[in-house]
């Protein structure tokens, strides 16, 4: 099954794009996964600058730190919440201008801040934040489905979904519309002793975009699994992201699963390793995708030779 394998340009944003594509392009990779900051992509310029995609597509043929001053604003927080909704569908318009029929992305979340559960949290105001992400959302997703573009949430600590279970009430929560799936991303997993595979099979329907993204465990009595506020590449780090193939994710396995659930859309290598140099890491982790995408159903069941003609 032959799906184009991406890079996620975020981690690359201090370089300009031309560049990025250069050794992209370079390394082999059949295109990009764009963030919308750096110099990558600018919503705004898309939509109001005539000039800005077509030089944009010519770059890439084939393909309070990240947010703007304008939805800072005064830092207000509703405020800046109703500028980046704006922004979102925005973004959904601008996809659609650029040809691209998948957003990746976050949701936020006025719940995650009590995920500790003490002092005791009441049910009901559990349900109110699920019911703000649907408030919030659905005028989101109704500009998403006008424009043809569908839009992939990142399950991830600090968002509305970021295990199993808030998968479930997330897309509860909007009625299972259409317009907002997932972005799998097997990295947030690992830590939370949660089933990769498992979860690509349950949520299939859902798989809009993949992340080839990896973390490793490093639990042994002492470190926590909530991080301790220590930085990335710290030893004591109960977890910590690491270059593709350097972990714990059962790279294969999910592969196979894709396959069984019939994904055909990109694989985006995200690069987050506080100890390998992004330089090495990029082709390196090209070659092992590579190498997993070469994993297909055979033409015939294994056992066909044994069958008999009737």
């Amino acid at each position: 099954m032959s799906r184009p394998v991406t890079l996620f340009t975020g981690q690359w944003a201090d370089l300009p794009l031309e560049e990025v594509c250069r050794l992209a392009s370079d390394w082999g990779y059949d295109g990009l996964e764009l963030a919308c900051w750096g110099d990558h992509f600018d919503v705004q310029r898309a939509l109001t600058d005539d000039t800005y995609l077509p030089s944009l597509r010519a770059t890439d043929e084939r393909h309070r730190g990240i947010l703007p001053d304008r939805i800072w604003g005064d830092g207000e927080p509703e405020g800046v919440r109703r500028r980046a909704a704006e922004e979102i569908k925005d973004t959904a318009r601008a996809a659609a201008a650029l040809g691209v029929d998948t957003v990746v992305g976050f949701t936020g979340s006025s719940i995650w801040h009590t995920v500790a559960m003490f002092p005791p949290v009441p049910p009901e105001m559990i349900e109110r934040g699920f019911a703000d992400f649907a408030e919030r959302w659905n005028p989101i997703l109704d500009v998403f489905d006008e424009v043809g573009v569908r839009y992939a949430h990142e399950v991830h600590p600090s968002e509305i979904a970021y295990d199993y279970w808030t998968t479930q009430r997330a897309l509860e929560a909007i009625g299972h519309r259409p317009a907002f799936g997932l972005n799998f991303d097997p990295s947030h997993f690992v830590w939370q002793d949660l089933d990769p595979v498992g979860f690509l099979y349950d949520f299939r329907d859902r798989i809009y975009h993949v992340d080839c993204k990896e973390s490793v465990k490093q639990l042994n009595g002492r470190n926590g699994r909530l991080g301790s506020h220590l930085p990335w590449g710290d030893p004591r780090r109960g977890w910590d992201f690491v270059s593709t193939g350097h972990g714990n994710v059962p790279w294969e396995a999910c592969f196979r699963m894709l396959n069984s659930i019939g994904y055909e859309g990109p694989i985006s290598v995200e690069w987050e390793d506080a100890g390998m140099d992004r330089l090495v890491d990029a082709p390196a982790a090209l070659a092992l995708v590579r190498e997993l995408t070469r994993i297909e159903p055979p033409a015939a069941s294994f056992d066909a030779a044994f069958r008999q003609s009737s």
